[in-house]
Parts: structure tokens; C-alpha cells; sequence
């Protein structure tokens, strides 16, 4: 796998998410589509805890500490600089992926408690798809989502 190729389309995961994620703020980080959906800023906590994460079955350690996966939201997100940290950091963890991984490792298995075993390319694929699945979830709820009397307090 060229590194190349793959930095291109970790550059257009970034960029396209950042018409999501450059618009969440501390203003609207409580904003839900439902009472019983999670707000903008818990989705936003939650990919940047997940790339994070991810990155340790591919080689990497991180003290990012999991709040938000299988998790309901309990106000996790409300701090909206801490979650923005944690999405660059993850992106940066991934970039190091590419250019630390040799080509012929991309295709090597690797063991995962979600998936079983799936190949590396397969782990970092899933990691930019599931990044894009939640920030069309915060895009959405930019859009649609209001700000509940039982969240003010």
C-alpha cells in the first residue's frame, strides 16, 4: 500500500469531517435530535476517544481512557477543547500509522474483540468510516437538534 495513497484519504477524511467538527462549540455540545439521543458533544468525545483507541490494536499506546463506547451519554462531552484535542491527537496517531507501517503490514491480520481478526487496512478504513458515520450524526443534529430544559441544569 502506497503511503501516499493513504495519507491522501486520511487528508479527505479531515477535511471532510471538518464541515462537522469545526462548527461544534461549548454553545451547542448539549444539543440533542431527542431526549434519549446523544448530544453533539458526547459524538464528538466519542470519535476522538475511538480513533485514539483504535490505534492500539495497530501498534500504538495511548492513556486515552474509554467514557463513551457502549456508554450513555452522562455529560461526557461538555468539554468541548478537551474532545477537540482528542480528535487532532487521533488523526496525528494515524498519520504515524501510515508512515511508520511497511506496505506489506497493511494486509496483515490483526486481533480485534469487534470485528475478530480483519487485516490493518481493514481496522484503519473502518476507523475514517466511522468518524464520517458520526459526524453526518453531528451535522444532523447541528441542523435539527435543540437544547432540552432538563439539560440546562
Amino acid at each position: 500500500m502506497e503511503k501516499a495513497f493513504l495519507q491522501n484519504i486520511l487528508e479527505q477524511n479531515k477535511m471532510t469531517n471538518s464541515y462537522s467538527f469545526n462548527r461544534v462549540s461549548d454553545e451547542n455540545a448539549d444539543f440533542r435530535l431527542n431526549k434519549r439521543a446523544a448530544s453533539i458533544g458526547f459524538i464528538y468525545r466519542h470519535i476522538g476517544e475511538t480513533m485514539n483507541l483504535f490505534t492500539t490494536f495497530l501498534g500504538l499506546k495511548t492513556d486515552v481512557q474509554d467514557t463513551t463506547m457502549g456508554r450513555t451519554d452522562t455529560g461526557q462531552g461538555k468539554n468541548v477543547a478537551q474532545s477537540t484535542q482528542l480528535v487532532k491527537n487521533g488523526y496525528d496517531l494515524l498519520g504515524q500509522i501510515i508512515d511508520t507501517t511497511p506496505d506489506e503490514d497493511w494486509l496483515g491480520m490483526i486481533d480485534t474483540p469487534f470485528f475478530g481478526k480483519v487485516t490493518r487496512l481493514r481496522l484503519f478504513s473502518h476507523t475514517l468510516f466511522h468518524n464520517s458515520h458520526h459526524a453526518g450524526q453531528i451535522s444532523l443534529t447541528l441542523a435539527k437538534g435543540v437544547l432540552y430544559a432538563d439539560e440546562m441544569d
